[in-house]
């Protein structure tokens, strides 16, 4: 429960000296430490220890704006003032049921008197066990109304040029491999960044509550550990506009002891608003196949035609399906005119796709249409129709929609100039899922920007693409993604929230594009509908393959996609992972691992289990010999009792993995 300290002085660990002006505010348990000052020219900085050991040196702060002077110097300190969080909340769903939010927080009003004018800004830290964020506040003044930022040069200053792993700037829709490079040789990077030390510790840079504001990437320069903000800009040059928002997105910094622990931090999630919901009964986790790899694999259309994919038959076929393995809907692309001009309506229908037949015929066998709205990149057009679609949606009993901004006909840029992880691209974005919520629909949003734990205030924001996904499998002409990309995207990309990666492909060959294939065994497509989290998760193939292999395809029948709890047994960054998830409102707990390019020999610690308990896991392997090259779908099912003292120790093949459904059974 949030309570204002009597005594901050004590239980924060503040300390004010008047001649050097410096503060310092730490961690609850005392580990973490952000220290804050003004040089003699008034420019801000902070620093980050961990245990004592400096993580980042002092590292400047402030912003540069448009027609009036820089809010970067000639500030000195108007008052401090100091808070603590700690509380337990429940998410709508999640990886785990209960989140602790426990931080202290040093709130430091600045006034800058510069060139005849008075300004003030505050800059407020917020310190918890695993890590940091902090933020720039702007009251509305006389003197600061509405203005326009043109850079922000808050700086992250390393100590050392640590390994980290990212992707480009200039990656379309984040849709990149995550690079291990030093430092300072990522160029112009999006976050999260993630960061080991040559000492072990685990680290992540990224934002959090990303609203009406630009998002956040980040410069290296060669030679030098420390990265500087880089603002995505408007196509005229401008970062933010600021107006009613007051406020910048968090900066944060994860601060763990190792990759396992950094998976589990919810910092991001905790500097989030709380759900702004009131009645969240209609949002609800489920797993969903589709109507959508047919089209990767070029055997049909979009648009309509004599192959067109979305048909009443067709749909209906995949609901059965769907309805007999428990899946709670059916994904249909292309249901909508017009993909083949892209002038697309979002309330028309293909003549051969009956939407009132369908949705009918769903809800009398439990299972949703989800509905598709592609849009090109051509926003206009989308928002113009937004309050219609919803409704239409509404009225129609929908309650789950996959947005896509695929803009390559235009320059890969929301109306052929701006990035979608601009303030306009995320002004869009937060208008979508208003809207969606009003109608209650929830909302698969692909092409979008970075996310940042937005999920919190609108869990009907159930999950993201923004991630190199499987149907890079299908089309990519290098030859898909490398076993490394899966046991990669967890520690990174998955940091910043839900991906719908859509896993579970079961045939690994693309006879019309031969140069490109899925590179796991079949095993590991098991474990990444585990691995790679997501409440609303997909199984990519068409059903046909799933019909023909229903010994494997089992696991996914049985897995749920929303969890009482996670932990990570064994864990590292682009090598191997294993991670265990307990059912929500359940006993049982599904567990899963994978390896990158290597074979190796998984050994899973069962200590997560009810010590008083006994278990039946049921186990899905490579098989020996397998290889995700020469031998991919080759997979052994075996049973063997289990309890909290078991080692299991399980071969995976390269590119390979397994997954097991643990059973209590008394």
């Amino acid at each position: 429960m949030k309570q204002t300290l009597l005594l901050a002085a004590i239980a924060l660990l503040l300390a004010l000296s008047a001649s050097a002006r410096t503060l310092s505010v730490s961690s609850p348990d005392g580990n973490i430490t952000i220290g804050f000052s003004l040089d003699k020219k008034g420019t801000p900085y902070y620093t980050v220890e961990r245990g004592g050991k400096t993580i980042l040196a002092p590292s400047r702060l402030g912003l540069v704006l448009k027609d009036a002077p820089a809010l970067t110097d000639g500030f000195s300190i108007k008052s401090t003032s100091t808070d603590s969080f700690d509380e337990t909340w429940q998410p709508v769903w999640g990886e785990e049921d209960e989140i602790r939010n426990n931080c202290n927080e040093l709130r430091i009003n600045l006034r800058q008197k510069k060139q005849k004018t008075m300004r003030d800004i505050a800059v407020v830290f917020r310190v918890f066990n695993d890590g940091i964020g902090f933020r720039y506040e702007f009251p509305r003044q006389k003197s600061l109304g509405n203005f326009t930022i043109m850079d922000e040069v808050t700086e992250f200053a390393f100590t050392d040029k640590h390994t980290s792993w990212s992707i480009p700037y200039k990656a379309h829709y984040y849709e990149g491999i995550y690079r291990e490079l030093p430092l300072d040789s990522i160029g112009t990077a999006s976050t999260p960044v993630t960061i080991k030390t040559a000492d072990g510790l685990s680290m992540a840079l990224h934002e959090a509550n990303l609203t009406d504001y630009a998002s956040l990437n980040v410069d290296a320069n060669p030679g030098s550990p420390v990265l500087k903000a880089h603002l995505t800009p408007w196509s005229t040059g401008e970062k933010v506009f600021v107006t009613d928002v007051r406020t910048s997105p968090w900066r944060t910094l994860i601060i763990a002891d190792n990759d396992a622990e950094l998976m589990l931090s919810r910092l991001m999630l905790n500097l989030n608003e709380p759900c702004r919901i009131e009645d969240t009964s209609w949002i609800k986790p489920q797993k969903y196949i589709g109507i959508w790899w047919c089209y990767h694999m070029r055997t049909h259309t979009w648009h309509e035609g004599e192959r067109h994919g979305a048909t009443t038959e067709r749909t209906k076929r995949y609901m059965d399906f769907a309805a007999r393995n428990n899946f709670g809907g059916v994904l249909v692309e292309g249901w909508n005119r017009d993909w083949s001009t892209y002038n697309f309506s979002f309330t028309t229908p293909y003549d051969d796709f009956d939407i009132n037949a369908i949705t009918a015929y769903g809800k009398n066998i439990g299972v949703d249409f989800i509905a598709h709205h592609e849009t090109g990149g051509h926003v206009a057009n989308y928002e113009t129709q937004l309050d219609s679609a919803y409704r239409y949606c509404s009225d129609k009993g929908i309650r789950y929609v996959k947005t896509g901004y695929s803009a390559w006909a235009i320059k890969d840029l929301l109306e052929g100039k701006e990035r979608h992880g601009s303030q306009f691209g995320v002004r869009h974005f937060r208008k979508v899922i208003e809207i969606a919520a009003k109608y209650g629909q929830c909302i698969d949003n692909h092409e979008p920007a970075m996310p940042t734990g937005l999920q919190r205030t609108y869990p009907n924001l159930m999950t993201q693409e923004g991630v190199r996904g499987q149907e890079w499998d299908a089309w990519n002409a290098a030859g898909g993604n490398p076993p490394e990309h899966t046991v990669t995207l967890p520690f990174t990309r998955g940091l910043a929230g839900p991906m719908d990666f859509t896993p579970v492909t079961f045939n690994f060959e693309n006879p019309r594009m031969p140069q490109t294939r899925v590179n796991t065994t079949l095993a590991k497509q098991l474990a990444l509908f585990v691995i790679l989290y997501s409440p609303l998760q997909m199984a990519s193939d068409i059903i046909e393959h799933y019909e023909a292999n229903p010994g494997p395809f089992q696991f996914i029948v049985d897995c749920p996609t929303d969890w009482a709890k996670t932990v990570y047994p064994e864990a590292e960054i682009g090598k191997y992972i294993t991670v265990a998830r307990k059912a929500k409102d359940s006993y049982t707990w599904f567990v899963a691992g994978a390896t990158g390019k290597d074979a190796r020999k998984a050994t899973v610690n069962f200590s997560f289990l009810d010590p008083d308990a006994k278990y039946l896991a049921t186990i899905y392997r490579d098989a020996p010999g397998t290889d995700w090259e020469t031998n991919p779908t080759p997979v052994v099912i075996e049973q063997r009792k289990i309890d909290s003292t078991t080692l299991l120790e399980i071969d995976e093949s390269r590119g390979g993995g397994f997954a097991i459904k643990v059973s209590k059974l008394y």
